[in-house]
């Protein structure tokens, strides 16, 4: 099993979680970190053992021996650090959103392709075993045809306006940071909607607080999103089926739950993966790298493009704007 060498460019909350992850796995080799802050790299580098820090991200790119980068910086970012990675021939897996908008991700996806080089948006959920489980079910076919699905991702962020989640020039906001999560298990289960009709309650500084989506499709169905930053309205996913339904949710513990109710029978499966399951990112990542391929067949390039536009629409219709960015 080949060894990589893996690089995190950025040093916030979610990076130590990746981190943390990715130490689990023995073909995934802590190599270097890359931060603004010297300082903020060596303190990143000494607590997860990584073998090198750069307070620099020219410098930290430039390195030969690096070969794949984990891009965790603030979403308006993205766009700039993974064409830096690309631009020095590295593997990225960019955390999501991937970027503030499609013809962004577009000119990122475009610079992978042409340097032949691996590029993954960072989703969790599709690797972790609940959604795999969930997906099997929905496969099997004892629950018939999914006709409707509910989503909905929301917690208490106190308002800060210089902090990312409401700061506008990080492209603060709900919908980018956490209702990205409903939208793409619509996305991945239903399919690109026909129409789409969304809402939102906008902060002082222009950032969402609140947006509530409709999703609708010519042959009759129907999906609902809701993301919030002043709800405690948790994390679930639900699937209205034919015969059955299926609840995806989240324990305060971060374990995974799937709920399974058929007319006559009811049951709860509970997962609790190390790490809160970040590393399963990775493994997909040396997966397709060891077998030649630049895109996930998990999280294709065309699934983020898609997931960018249907984001696009739901912030034209709910009145969102992101200053300078709003292609």
């Amino acid at each position: 099993m080949k060894t990589h060498n893996w690089g995190i460019l950025g040093t916030g909350g979610i990076a130590h979680k990746f981190s943390r992850a990715l130490s689990l796995l023995d073909n995934a080799r802590l190599y270097s970190v890359g931060s603004r802050s010297i300082n903020k790299a060596s303190a990143f580098a000494a607590e997860f053992g990584f073998q090198k820090h750069f307070g620099s991200y020219e410098e930290f790119l430039a390195d030969p021996d690096l070969e794949i980068v984990y891009v965790s910086s603030p979403h308006s970012l993205h766009l700039e650090h993974t064409l830096l990675a690309l631009h020095n021939g590295k593997h990225v897996i960019c955390e999501k959103p991937m970027s503030i908008n499609a013809s962004e991700v577009k000119e990122m996806s475009d610079a992978a392709t042409t340097r032949g080089l691996f590029l993954m948006e960072a989703l969790w959920p599709p690797f972790q075993p609940s959604y795999i489980k969930a997906e099997e079910i929905l496969s099997g076919g004892r629950m018939g045809k999914l006709l409707h699905m509910r989503g909905k991702f929301g917690f208490i962020a106190p308002y800060d306006p210089q902090l990312r989640t409401y700061n506008i020039e990080f492209g603060g906001g709900s919908l980018l940071d956490i209702g990205i999560y409903p939208i793409m298990d619509i996305l991945r289960y239903m399919g690109v909607p026909d129409l789409i009709e969304a809402a939102a309650v906008l902060s002082p500084t222009g950032a969402d607080e609140s947006t509530s989506m409709i999703f609708k499709y010519n042959d009759g169905r129907l999906a609902e999103a809701y993301c919030s930053f002043g709800t405690m309205a948790g994390t679930s996913t639900e699937f209205n089926c034919e015969k059955g339904n299926l609840i995806l949710s989240r324990g305060r513990d971060r374990s995974q739950h799937l709920l399974i109710e058929y007319s006559n029978d009811t049951e709860e499966r509970i997962f609790t993966p190390p790490a809160q399951g970040y590393q399963y990112e990775a493994v997909e990542v040396m997966n397709c790298i060891d077998k030649g391929l630049k895109q996930s067949p998990v999280v294709p390039l065309s699934f983020t493009l898609s997931l960018a536009r249907i984001l696009d629409s739901v912030r034209k219709q709910a009145g969102i704007r992101y200053p300078g960015r709003d292609k």
